[in-house]
């Protein structure tokens, strides 16, 4: 017996060895911390940053530096920035690339220009040191970013050009930091400057021209296996940051590339998208955060005065070079105070870049004790500010865009939609269900409505009990995404009277059917299954061909009849198509006439879409196949067409869809009925 209380304190000993008894205590952290911090509004990565410190080597010595903390905080970190990359709304990007241009300059030369004087003539330290601790203030690692991702303002425009500044400040410091060491070496030569050049090529090249299109082939191929998606997406990811550091720069640059090399592959309302948050924000992430806390010592400050003045003018520099920043970049392109606050919280925290460049400049020699424990105790401090700031903007920009949503034509609020779904074919679900979750609004409390009719026969409860089990699949698909669904099966004598009646009884403003799978009966389903739910609601219709993966188009070709400006229903689908082109990072190409441009591009500013839209001229819908000439096998068609009596109803708009399905088999398909 006394072996055994001896063998179980001797477990117990500090710092803990055993990796069960870490981990738990980790995960205890994890869980506990952000719990008991909310209570006094700290924000809960404060609370994994402080946990760090006090269970740290440099604190009560409970846990230490060892390798599996190494590369759980490792993997945390190359998240992070992964997800920034894979968040960025590249559409946002692209239309914003000059601002992102502007603000990583300011957000890299203003510390660099403030910070090289100060520890140049105040610190006294050479030029090496110098230039390399200037160099510092000007990196930050997005430590805060998960308060935005949580708090769903990772779109705002602040946020991109932050996120996209970031690459390039870290990039241009790492840069450096090769550059001072190759100085410091004696190294610094022409074959110095042809290896990093030829090197960040192909590296570029491998992540911009081969993931994407390996990424693109997998998701096809293996559509099915769902889990298999996730671990094809750490395996890039990890692969992207040992490539960067072949190619001589920190893997969080390999890590946040990958995020933009597969960010048109993922969309943001998908299963596969709330995997990679899920487990990064529940296990990784924290994980860095708490290693990052482990790092501070905050008994440096008893070592002396030095110690105490060098931490903090370093502290102070570093935050005041990175409001300059954003002050001027509010100022450059007149954004609102709580932007410039956001831009600051975001871009303010010094952990990953700012650790590596310091650490390396240590062990080489050029940079002293006093420079390395002030960057310990910047690193908390920052983060703490960082946190702080970021939290209450994000809330400040959540109240403004909750005012400012976008209302419906009739003046009824958005998060009042209701999308029925109905399935005559189980094999159609999954696609359908896929489609259902990406136009969703996200902001709607009503779930998606999976609707099974049932015929009026002796078998009638039989087959209810049949259809509810085989759409119970479905609710797990949708829960994967976090979108809630009902199942509704229902007996009626007509398929299309039970749509029609359940779309009443639920209330609902857009159904999604599928398109028949048989070769020549489209003909006989608009002639009787769609003529009777057209007839009988007020209803928008999408009829959707789903033959591929949605993640396969690279475009969205839309073609909208004469007057179709003028459709009730026409506010609700270009509002529709715009965010489906936001989830698949795909332009949308608009064939119309001259009004129906006007008119369309009037709304799209009215509801902010941020997704690339291009107008076409198209008035001869009685040659309508002369569309083929700019159609491709990754398209997705859309035709808006309408029902009979509306104002833009046609004749000819009645044969089209049968024509869509003849001469563009391998295209998906969707018609929309305003």
């Amino acid at each position: 017996m006394a072996d055994f209380f001896g063998h179980l304190l001797h477990e117990f000993d500090l710092p803990l060895q055993n990796p069960v008894l870490i981990f738990s205590l980790i995960l205890f952290i994890i869980l506990l911390s952000p719990i008991l911090l909310r209570r006094v509004n700290i924000p809960g990565i404060i609370g994994l940053i402080i946990s760090g410190v006090i269970v740290g080597p440099n604190g009560l010595n409970i846990l230490e530096q060892n390798s599996a903390v190494d590369l759980f905080s490792t993997i945390g970190l190359l998240y992070i920035m992964f997800i920034a990359g894979l968040d960025l709304d590249l559409n946002e990007f692209q239309a914003n690339k000059n601002k992102s241009l502007l603000f990583g300059l300011f957000t890299f030369a203003i510390p660099l220009a403030v910070g090289y004087p100060v520890c140049y003539y105040l610190l006294g330290y050479d030029f090496n040191a110098s230039f390399l601790t200037a160099s510092m203030f000007a990196t930050h690692t997005l430590v805060a970013y998960p308060i935005v991702s949580k708090l769903g303002v990772s779109k705002n425009q602040a946020v991109a050009i932050t996120v996209g500044g970031t690459i390039l400040t870290d990039t241009a410091v790492l840069l450096i930091l090769a550059v001072i060491m190759g100085n410091s070496q004696g190294s610094l030569n022409q074959q110095f400057w042809i290896r990093m050049g030829i090197s960040l090529a192909i590296f570029s090249a491998i992540m911009f021209l081969l993931v994407p299109r390996v990424a693109r082939w997998f998701f096809q191929k293996l559509e099915g296996e769902k889990h298999s998606h996730y671990i094809f997406v750490l395996s890039v990811v990890f692969f992207a940051a040992f490539l960067a550091e072949v190619a001589g720069v920190e893997p969080i640059i390999g890590a946040f590339v990958s995020g933009l090399a597969l960010n048109r592959l993922i969309p943001h309302s998908s299963a596969l998208m709330n995997r990679i948050e899920f487990i990064g924000n529940s296990l990784f992430i924290p994980f860095f955060l708490i290693s990052v806390g482990m790092l501070v010592d905050v008994k440096v400050i008893l070592k002396g005065p030095t110690a105490l003045i060098v931490a903090g003018t370093l502290s102070v520099v570093a935050l005041a070079g990175k409001w300059l920043a954003a002050w001027f970049t509010q100022i450059s392109f007149k954004y609102l105070p709580v932007q410039r606050q956001l831009i600051f919280g975001l871009s303010s925290a010094h952990a990953a870049a700012t650790l590596a460049v310091i650490l390396v400049g240590y062990q080489a020699g050029i940079l002293d004790e006093n420079i390395l424990n002030g960057t310990i105790i910047l690193i908390l401090i920052t983060c703490i500010v960082a946190s702080l700031a970021t939290e209450k903007a994000a809330k400040k920009i959540l109240v403004l865009s909750d005012d400012e949503s976008p209302e419906s034509e009739t003046g009824a609020q958005l998060p009042a939609e209701q999308i029925l779904l109905p399935i005559g074919n189980i094999a159609n679900i999954e696609k359908l269900l896929e489609f259902s979750i990406l136009i969703k609004d996200k902001k709607s409390a009503n779930p998606v409505s999976i609707l099974s009719v049932v015929s009026n026969n002796e078998e009638a409860e039989l087959n209810i009990l049949k259809a509810r089990k085989k759409l119970e699949g479905s609710v797990r698909q949708a829960s994967a995404s976090e979108t809630k669904t009902s199942v509704i099966a229902t007996i009626d004598y007509n398929i299309a009277s039970g749509i029609t009646r359940t779309s009443r009884e639920i209330m609902a403003n857009i159904i999604i059917l599928g398109w028949p799978q048989r070769p020549g009966v489209i003909e006989k389903l608009l002639g009787e299954k769609l003529e009777i739910i057209l007839s009988n609601t007020d209803k928008m219709l999408f009829i959707c061909h789903f033959a591929k993966p949605l993640l396969a188009h690279k475009r969205i070709l839309i073609a909208a009849p004469p007057l179709s400006e003028h459709e009730t229903g026409f506010p609700l689908w270009v509002l529709k198509m715009a965010a489906l082109a936001q989830e698949l990072s795909a332009p949308i190409q608009f064939f119309c006439n001259k009004n129906t441009e006007e008119a369309i591009r009037k709304k799209r500013k009215k509801q902010k879409s941020n997704s690339s839209a291009t107008f076409h001229y198209f008035e001869d819908w009685q040659d309508f196949l002369i569309l083929s000439r700019d159609i491709r096998r990754d398209d997705l068609m859309v035709l808006v067409s309408a029902r009979k009596g509306s104002v833009s109803s046609m004749n000819l708009l009645e044969n089209l869809p049968s024509k869509m399905e003849r001469y563009f088999p391998d295209n998906n398909k969707i018609v929309i009925y305003p």
